[in-house]
């Protein structure tokens, strides 16, 4: 078949082919926190785009692409968030938006179970979707419970729990 009549890219045109941002297939539960932080983005990206609207270069219209592509991304995960607000009498057990302390071996760790956009990129925010989580919830102090890591399992013993940061 002749390429004759068949449209190339001259660099004029911004690739079509950007992927979407996946969307996680687990209910969104945001913290307050995580609520807030997903509508700062938002705004973010909100200013980003009106910045870079209008601009010729082909670098800003690839830019453009991006914040366009994050911004459908934002929107749903606002739209699709599910806002879980501590309540006024704790749970003696692990719940969504505590801060829990365990004991693995010689090492102690603290970690708040929050929401999947809010775990993002700070290890001591935890996804209530991660293995870490789904072995800690529901347990209680002093509960040992077993944590699958990738090639083994460890031992976990609940030393604290709580909705106040234990940094």
């Amino acid at each position: 078949m002749s390429r004759a009549f068949i449209k190339e890219p001259d660099g004029d045109e911004v690739a079509d082919d950007l992927p979407e941002r996946k969307i996680s297939s687990h209910p969104n539960y945001v913290t307050p926190r995580g609520q807030q932080l997903l509508q700062e983005q938002l705004q973010q990206a909100e200013a980003e785009r009106q910045r870079l609207q209008g601009k010729e270069e082909m670098s800003a219209k690839q830019a453009l692409a991006c914040v366009e592509r994050d911004l459908r991304y934002l929107r749903q995960r606002v739209t699709q968030s599910i806002l879980v607000i501590p309540p006024d009498n704790p749970s003696e057990q692990v719940c969504f938006g505590m801060w829990i302390e365990v004991q693995e071996g010689e090492t102690i760790r603290k970690f708040q179970i929050v929401g999947v956009d809010e775990a993002l990129n700070n290890q001591q925010l935890t996804s209530w979707v991660s293995p870490l989580a789904k072995a800690v919830l529901g347990a209680e102090v002093g509960d040992l419970v077993q944590w699958q890591k990738p090639g083994s399992g460890v031992e976990l013993e609940i030393l604290s729990l709580g909705y106040v940061s234990m940094n």
